[in-house]
């Protein structure tokens, strides 16, 4: 009864355990990533890296510091000894940033955790099915339907970390300034920037009171229309007033491209998906497909999503060749046994110790919180051999003593007590080693 009441915890185990492809493995590693539009990879190492590794590179832990400065962007990665407390380290890493002198306008340096787990899980395209005349404007359609409802949509299925949209025409004002113009006003360009950035904002404005009744007040000043732009003032002194539509052109455009993602020939919309670092792939997945089967629903007529990547497909086949694979070996190996023992009884006997002991491991892979996965299927695999080695011994000596004349029960129990040492030492040397 206690045997079958520990199979019975390890089967409700089994189907609360999770799927995924490889054990979750944290890197020692933090990249601290800075933006800076526009810079050459020279001021970025000079203004930016240089600054960042002379502040960090001293954090306690640290085995190796690297950077890379590109066109507009600075990484500089750490790699800390195995064993780190990374949650520490990270703290440790945020105090020194924030005493690095940065230019003002460059945005506050992002710390990312570098996790191979962190590949999108799922990946779509939107395209249309027909094409029209403007594929531009269409493009830039699509782009904008995946920016405001796609992405707002699958934001929001449980376990998804990010939705990142890529591909298309994305949505862009263009101000083509007349430096001559400026030139005379003595004007520079990113004082025309700052200005056009504090005249774009929503200001709150305090409380308003009205007998019993308080209001908040907003100030509202934010860009609806390209007029909205274009009527911004720019320069006013002794009653002249300047606009910038006096200085610049304003047009409404698209982003110059640097992603192109093209499904069967034609071009389209590509969604990536990643999951939250500690939920099950299997499971994301899942949601994912039932969240876009009611979002096919509402798409407009002509378009279409289709599915290029999904990683849990992989992760199921992974997994059910592991464990098929384990099937067969323990058929095998029964096969094997039985070849040798000629008797259906003891080698029955010996069978019986594999499902009761993998069914008892999953109850403690739940409680350890471990997931399906090859590494832990394949362990679970190999085990089985060393299962039946021992029952093989055990059954061995008890079948001496049988043969021997003893009654069957006192066999049983000499038999296995006078070899459960060494059967003993031979599975912690395993499991130490």
């Amino acid at each position: 009864m206690a045997t079958f009441g520990a199979m019975m915890f390890g089967a409700i185990s089994l189907d609360r355990l999770g799927l995924n492809l490889l054990p979750e493995l944290t890197y020692p590693t933090l990249t601290i990533r800075t933006e800076f539009e526009g810079a050459a990879p020279a001021e970025i190492e000079e203004q930016i890296t240089r600054r960042i590794e002379q502040r960090v590179g001293v954090a306690g832990g640290v085995r190796t510091m690297h950077s890379i400065s590109a066109a507009g962007r600075s990484d500089v990665v750490l790699e800390f000894v195995w064993g780190t407390d990374m949650d520490m380290a990270s703290i440790e890493v945020r105090e020194k940033l924030d005493l690095v002198r940065l230019p003002v306008e460059i945005e506050k340096p992002v710390l990312l955790r570098l996790n191979p787990n962190l590949d999108p899980i799922y990946r779509l395209t939107l395209t249309r099915q027909h094409r029209t005349s403007d594929p531009v404007k269409e493009l830039q359609r699509l782009r904008r339907f995946s920016d405001e409802y796609l992405k707002r949509k699958l934001d929001a299925v449980p376990g998804v970390a990010a939705a990142i949209v890529a591909g298309g025409y994305e949505d862009e004002v263009s101000i083509f300034v007349d430096q001559e113009k400026l030139a005379q006003l003595d004007i520079t360009v990113q004082a025309l920037g700052q200005k056009l950035k504090a005249t774009n904002v929503n200001l709150s404005g305090g409380t308003l009171k009205d007998g019993g009744q308080e209001y908040l007040v907003r100030t509202l000043n934010q860009f609806a229309t390209i007029e909205d732009i274009q009527n911004t003032i720019i320069f006013q002194k002794k009653g002249n007033i300047l606009r910038l539509s006096d200085v610049a052109q304003v047009e409404e455009g698209q982003r110059e491209r640097d992603v192109v993602m093209r499904v069967n020939g034609s071009e389209a919309i590509e969604v990536s998906l990643y999951k939250e670092g500690d939920a099950n792939t299997v499971a994301v997945a899942g949601s994912i497909r039932d969240a876009l089967e009611e979002l096919t629903e509402s798409l407009e007529p002509g378009m279409e999503l289709t599915t290029i990547y999904d990683q849990s497909a992989f992760i199921e086949a992974a997994i059910s060749e592991v464990k098929s694979a384990a099937v067969q070996g323990a058929f095998l190996a029964i096969l094997v046994l039985y070849f040798f023992l000629r008797k259906i009884r003891p080698t029955l006997i010996v069978a019986a110790t594999i499902p009761a002991s993998v069914l008892v491991t999953f109850s403690l892979m739940r409680s350890y919180d471990i997931t399906l996965n090859v590494m832990s299927l394949g362990g679970i695999a190999l085990a089985v051999g060393m299962l039946m080695d021992n029952a093989i011994v055990v059954l061995e000596n008890i079948a001496r003593r049988s043969d021997q004349g003893q009654p069957e029960k006192q066999a049983a129990e000499q038999g296995a007590s006078e070899v459960s040492g060494a059967v003993l030492a031979s599975t912690l040397t395993t499991i130490a080693v």
